[in-house]
């Protein structure tokens, strides 16, 4: 069975999280809500501060839209909270950053680089019901848009609440959807 469409697997991992230092969460304090579980190589490290830094920018409006972000790097949480007191783009984030030294959740979403012990620079979309709805894995040197991910989600809640609707191309919240029918085949 492919990723989408697939559950969320169980999980314990502790978190940094500024302010409030260290927490524990499980997949039991994702159900019922939007997640995104934003996967990155490592702390201290290169692209990844930049990607975050991105997502923190966009924070405010995932929250608003009911979604809770989660980064999670194969580090420890004494190393996300080393890494937030020490860059000053980590510092002012205030997202949970999930420790993953066991490859617990690497393991369960299937970005665990074999023999390498991180995880593969990966973005999943979780819904209320624990169904992963959208996933992104670029290589080591392309960083991911968080903008893009915004658009996705927006498209993701609305499919969500209008059955029978799906967002073409490009879609923006607003813009016009389709109805997927046997009267469309070959007319789009």
């Amino acid at each position: 069975m492919g990723i989408i469409g697939s559950q969320l697997k169980p999980f314990t991992a502790t978190a940094y999280k500024k302010g409030e230092k260290f927490l524990d969460v499980t997949e039991q304090d994702v159900a019922g809500k939007w997640a995104v579980f934003f996967f990155y190589p490592a702390d201290f490290t290169f692209v990844c501060p930049t990607e975050l830094e991105d997502l923190g920018e966009h924070y405010g409006q995932l929250q608003k839209l009911g979604v809770e972000v989660y980064a999670v790097s194969t580090d420890t949480h004494f190393s996300h909270k080393a890494w937030a007191d020490s860059s000053d783009r980590i510092g002012k984030l205030t997202f949970p950053f999930l420790g993953d030294q066991n490859h617990t959740l690497a393991n369960n979403f299937g970005v665990l680089r074999e023999g390498q012990g991180l995880a593969d620079r990966a973005t999943f979309v979780v819904d209320p019901d624990g169904v992963i709805q959208l996933v992104e894995i670029t290589s080591e040197g392309v960083g991911r848009n968080a903008n893009e991910l915004v658009r996705k989600i927006r498209a993701a809640q609305y499919v969500r609440a209008n059955p029978g609707q799906v967002c073409p191309a490009a879609w923006e919240e607003g813009e016009e959807t389709l109805a997927p029918s046997l009267d469309l085949v070959g007319k789009l």
